[in-house]
């Protein structure tokens, strides 16, 4: 059973969220029954939660961040940059767009990218109905009410294009892509802001639980580079 460690710059309630979106999102995914252990990580925790152990015992990582991306000390983006190119999985929600370990796995500065935010109507069309990630997803959903986040969009040619939005507004957006980044597997989605219930809504559970099954390893080891000696003369 996989292993997945939720992280949060919060800690505690906020918008509809009573117990913490990251609570939220750990509750649906122990519902679903496809786990092992889930865990939970905030900002204010020594080493934001994301311990060398928490990383080693971690087959996925989920990240929400907004506002408090410059918080993240530089040396635990470095702990878990190392583990994904290691083979851990990381799922990157909503404002992670511009935390630093998707900026720099992403080879990014910033992420940037158009946004209102009025609680105007979102479509999220699915654009690749084969892809493990939509299982169990409709050909598009909508969401009443939520932020918008429109083209252009600062990233590199995602790997696999899964989910496009489209907003009332006449923006569209890149809302669902995969990378490959080392051994590891990045999924990025973005719906999901902090004053609009959206990770109650069953369509978002299920795509999030169907990323963290997807971004899990296959395959994880650290990654050995430099000079390394002949091994038949040794």
């Amino acid at each position: 059973m996989l292993n997945v460690t939720v992280w949060d710059e919060t800690q505690g309630a906020i918008g509809p969220y009573p117990t913490g979106i990251y609570n939220t999102i750990a509750e649906f995914l122990k519902k679903s029954g496809q786990f092992g252990n889930v865990r939970t990580a905030t900002l204010p925790q020594p080493q934001h939660g994301l311990t060398q152990e928490v990383l080693d015992d971690t087959d996925v990582l989920i990240w929400w961040g907004h506002s408090h991306h410059h918080l993240v000390e530089d040396e635990i983006v470095e702990k878990v940059q190392k583990r994904v190119l290691s083979g851990m999985g990381l799922l990157v929600l909503h404002s992670g767009h511009a935390s630093k370990i998707f900026t720099k796995l992403m080879g990014t500065n910033t992420g940037d990218l158009r946004w209102r935010e009025i609680g105007e109507l979102e479509r999220v069309w699915t654009i690749d109905p084969s892809h493990p990630i939509t299982n169990g997803v409709p050909e598009y959903f909508d969401i009443p009410n939520s932020e918008m986040y429109g083209e252009y969009f600062g990233i590199p040619t995602p790997d696999e294009l899964i989910f496009i939005s489209w907003y009332a507004g006449g923006e569209v957006f890149r809302s669902g892509c995969t990378f490959k980044r080392g051994l590891g597997k990045i999924f990025f989605f973005s719906p999901g802001h902090e004053t609009f219930p959206i990770y109650n809504m069953s369509e978002v559970q299920q795509i999030i639980i169907n990323g963290a099954k997807w971004a899990a390893p296959n395959y994880r080891a650290d990654i050995v580079v430099g000079h390394t000696p002949d091994p038949i003369s040794q």
